[in-house]
């Protein structure tokens, strides 16, 4: 199955428009890609929802175990987990009905593009959320 990631214009659209993201893989150690990236974009204004399996909080939000715990809408769920353990974290997100569904640079899953486009859900793949808000919607930090 081919797949291709959203056009730039999309992308923006779908960075200004949204407000909640969900981190998947939110690691409490400030020096971790997952903490910078959702550090960054809690400075563009986004409320950032951390989904770990361990602490209480990350950067000041209440932690949620699993996705399927968040008892309210989310627009974005950011995942930073590998590749291969991806396509549980999509299903429970799919669940959630978010605007898009977004995988970390360097995660991939072939099996994510069906089950997306049936739910009728963004999916970007390999790419870094922060460097694309950069990239396309000129944030700072």
């Amino acid at each position: 199955m081919v797949f291709e990631n959203p056009r730039d214009e999309a992308l923006r659209e779908l960075l200004q428009q949204s407000r909640t993201v969900a981190v998947v893989g939110l690691s409490p150690k400030p020096e971790r890609d997952s903490h910078r990236v959702a550090a960054y974009l809690q400075q563009q204004g986004y409320r950032i929802i951390p989904v770990y399996p361990r602490e209480e909080t990350i950067l000041g939000e209440k932690v949620y175990r699993r996705l399927g715990d968040i008892p309210f809408a989310v627009d974005i769920v950011n995942v930073f987990r590998r590749s291969e353990e991806v396509l549980p974290v999509v299903e429970e997100a799919l669940a959630l009905r978010p605007r898009a569904v977004w995988l970390q640079l360097g995660v991939t899953h072939a099996g994510a593009v069906p089950l997306c486009r049936r739910a009728g859900v963004c999916l970007v793949m390999d790419r870094c959320i922060m460097v694309e808000h950069r990239r396309l919607c000129g944030g700072r930090g």
